[in-house]
């Protein structure tokens, strides 16, 4: 279900379906580093402003599912305009910094991404630019992504299932938008 909180500027509600937080897992695999399964968890929040805030946190899983180390963060932030155009700006915690342009599919909630400029610190892998792919897929949040470097072509690296965190405030806000008329035994309701 997605909602649309109504303190969230009226210029994002294209990306609502983005809103909340995501958990879930995917694989890494990228020439000269540890191919991998990792965990993910990220956050897309408002404050009513024009843009929604971006964390990630991935981390190596082990065969079992455990976490063994962290792999990747993320933090950014998401711009949309009237025309259906996205921006973000990310920092990653290996001292790179990116903006990425891109577009809100037509009538289904699909954003796909490509690096517009890339700045590295003096510590940060080579990097030249990547693309993203991200979707609302049954309920679900999904992406892909591509990264470059001087010495390997475009290509896939990471990609992730996530699935919608629900917390204790999520169900009492449900349980109080409930309508008085629900049937007792619940049957009901479906007819």
């Amino acid at each position: 279900m997605i909602e649309i909180p109504s303190d969230l500027h009226k210029d994002l509600v294209p990306l609502a379906f983005l809103l909340g937080n995501w958990a879930g897992a995917g694989v890494h695999d990228f020439p000269g580093s540890e191919k991998c399964n990792f965990g993910q968890e990220v956050a897309f929040t408002h404050d009513g402003r024009d843009f929604l805030e971006y964390q990630s946190h991935t981390w190596v899983l082990d065969n079992d599912g455990n976490k063994v180390r962290p792999l990747e963060s993320e933090h950014g932030f998401w711009r949309i305009d009237a025309d259906r155009k996205v921006e973000v700006t990310m920092v990653r915690d290996d001292g790179v910094v990116e903006i990425w342009y891109g577009e809100l599919a037509d009538k289904k909630p699909q954003i796909d991404l490509v690096t517009d400029a890339v700045a590295r610190t003096a510590a940060s892998g080579p990097y030249s630019g990547g693309k993203r792919l991200y979707g609302y897929v049954k309920s679900d949040l999904m992406w892909v992504g591509e990264k470059q470097t001087p010495e390997v072509e475009l290509r896939p690296y990471m990609s992730a299932h996530l699935k919608k965190v629900v917390t204790p405030e999520d169900v009492e806000r449900w349980a109080k938008a409930l309508p008085d008329d629900m049937p007792d035994d619940g049957i009901a309701f479906f007819k």
